[in-house]
């Protein structure tokens, strides 16, 4: 189903669209350090914490956020990714940019998941408009993962469903402990 011709199709198309921010210097900088700092999470935990500075409120939605970060990294990268086994589109990126060789498969992106669970709860925490520029982020990170030619653009939307999936029961959790 995901090597389908049709999902072969929409992913080249993708990818031909894109190709063009790749030879722009300030936006390939741009989407290879949103690549860099989407691994591990590693924005988003700094972001809760950032928050949390001068609240014990805010810190427990930090703590809150890198638990849900946590719960989604075991079910994208050791549930669905070894259910599917994709390929990358190539093994360590684009030579146009410096990021990080991951060692899991494809299918889905993990940066995409989390990085939509954090900007749910991200959201949630802060409303909009503020929200906003979480949004925002999030599909730089999300997308930066095509454009460094790490993913395939179908990876990038089936982590971002998983990533909305993974949100919305936080929020239902958070909800539900009176966060």
């Amino acid at each position: 189903m995901i090597d389908s011709p049709a999902v072969t199709r929409f992913d080249e198309a993708g990818d031909r669209v894109l190709e063009p921010l790749r030879n722009v210097r300030v936006l390939s900088a741009a989407f290879g350090a949103a690549s860099t700092v989407g691994d591990f999470s590693i924005i988003w935990h700094v972001i809760g914490f950032l928050r949390a500075i001068g609240s014990a409120r805010r810190l427990h939605e930090a703590l809150f956020l890198s638990c849900a970060l946590g719960v989604e990294s075991l079910v994208v990268n050791q549930g669905v990714k070894r259910i599917f086994k994709r390929e990358r589109p190539t093994t360590s990126g684009d030579d146009r940019f410096d990021i990080r060789t991951p060692s899991t498969s494809s299918f889905p992106s993990g940066h995409a998941s989390s990085a939509t669970c954090a900007a749910i709860l991200l959201v949630w925490f802060v409303g909009m408009p503020l929200g906003l520029l979480f949004v925002v982020l999030a599909l730089v990170v999300a997308l930066s993962r095509v454009v460094v030619r790490i993913h395939h653009l179908s990876d990038i939307i089936g982590g971002i469903v998983i990533g909305g999936f993974v949100g919305a029961i936080a929020i239902a959790a958070a909800t539900r402990i009176g966060l």
